[in-house]
């Protein structure tokens, strides 16, 4: 199948995925990543260069977007709990998946602990996308999440790391434009965003472009990854935002209509069905794997930190996509695992990012205008003013 035809088959995949998202009402991030699976495997579709590019960019895209919603004096106040939470999501899992895969699967080490590495993350993707399309964002709960979240992901990048990762001596340029545009930009884009800001063409969002661009090809160089440093630049930019709504609103616009569709079909097409069958019983049990720990180690803390919104926190917390895949096809490509334990990791990961995200959207979905109800009918009423004295008429006297 030629590129363009491979583009106008997955153009209109995205059309019926975003009308069947309003009419059953979940995320439209789900129903792609559906979409990706049932179409790989039935037009047997490998992912062009093209979309595994544009999916890539997508990917980095969402990650710098998810920064952005961190409100970050809020995560200064409650740090305790985006750690407790972040770093319970992170270890719980690694452990039992890595130890399962180790001595109950027959895996190498290395195999286990890109196995673990994989399972162990939380999608920063599928929380924000959620979070967006649900209008949460801008709610406690979400803001509570992006924070947890972005732990998490903070301590499955620092594992693959000091894993696997060896840097070359481009690691150097790579951190230093990493630090030059995470304390530059913001300093830079009050002043851009007056001279070349509101207008049709849009630089302010070609600014953002450019800076992620850069960051993906040092971080490939480097032999690393740049979605950790994509996430700070987000949540340094975070204030600017507060002031730039329309600003953020449009980089919305581009990133959820264009965008992160591919980057959730290139997800689901990552998806081997035929490996899967021959392989139920593993992927079962690495599925367990990766949900038991996440929702028995998030749940008493977010019972704590996040009530009454535990169980949406929870299994919110137990998604996996974005650093999962990253971890996986590392694994891939580096010769640690095989295409069977690849395409076993991929479908895990895409499950973890269905099945908690759609039972959390359609049983424990936050009732946040309720909250806001009852907080303004318990606070105190304000007496009324007495009424002013009317000013006496000419002529008249006392």
């Amino acid at each position: 199948m030629s590129d363009i035809a491979v583009a106008a088959l997955l153009a209109a995949t995205i059309l019926i995925a975003s009308t069947i998202s309003v009419e059953i009402g979940l995320s439209v991030a789900l129903i792609e990543l559906v979409a990706g699976v049932v179409v790989g495997n039935v037009f047997r579709l490998e992912a062009p260069g093209w979309l595994s590019f544009l999916g890539s960019f997508a990917g980095m895209v969402l990650t710098f977007q998810a920064g952005a919603e961190v409100d970050v004096p809020q995560f200064r106040r409650e740090w305790k709990a985006s750690l407790s939470i972040g770093l319970v999501s992170f270890f719980a899992p690694f452990a039992v998946v890595g130890l399962l895969a180790r001595y109950g699967l027959g895996w190498s080490l290395r195999q286990a602990e890109i196995g673990g590495l994989a399972l162990s993350t939380t999608s920063l993707a599928v929380v924000y996308a959620v979070l967006v399309e649900t209008g949460l964002s801008r709610e406690l709960v979400g803001k509570r999440l992006m924070s947890a979240t972005f732990v998490t992901d903070i301590a499955t990048v620092a594992g693959l790391t000091a894993l696997f990762v060896k840097p070359t001596l481009w690691v150097v340029p790579f951190v230093l434009v990493s630090l030059v545009l995470i304390v530059g930009l913001p300093k830079a884009s009050p002043w851009f965003f007056a001279r070349y800001g509101n207008r049709v063409i849009e630089p302010e969002i070609k600014l953002v472009f450019a800076s992620l661009f850069l960051l993906m090809w040092l971080g490939e160089r480097a032999n690393s990854q740049a979605a950790l440093p994509a996430f700070i630049l987000g949540l340094v930019m975070s204030g600017h935002y507060v002031e730039h709504r329309k600003e953020q609103e449009r980089m919305r616009v581009v990133a959820f209509a264009f965008l992160t569709p591919f980057f959730f079909l290139k997800g689901g097409m990552s998806v081997s069905a035929g490996a899967l069958w021959a392989n139920l019983g593993v992927l079962a049990l690495l599925f367990a794997g990766k949900m038991v720990p996440k929702l028995a180690g998030v749940y008493p803390f977010a019972r704590r930190y996040t009530a009454p919104h535990a169980a949406f926190t929870t299994l919110l917390m137990s998604t996996g996509l974005t650093f999962g895949t990253i971890t996986s096809l590392y694994g891939l490509n580096a010769g640690i695992i095989d295409r069977t334990q690849f395409s076993l990791l991929i479908a895990v990961v895409v499950l973890s990012a269905i099945v908690p995200t759609a039972i959390a959207q359609r049983f424990f979905h936050p009732r946040v205008e309720h909250e806001h109800e009852h907080e303004r009918a318990t606070q105190r009423p304000v007496a009324p003013m007495p009424p002013a004295p009317a000013p006496a008429r000419e002529g008249v006297s006392s």
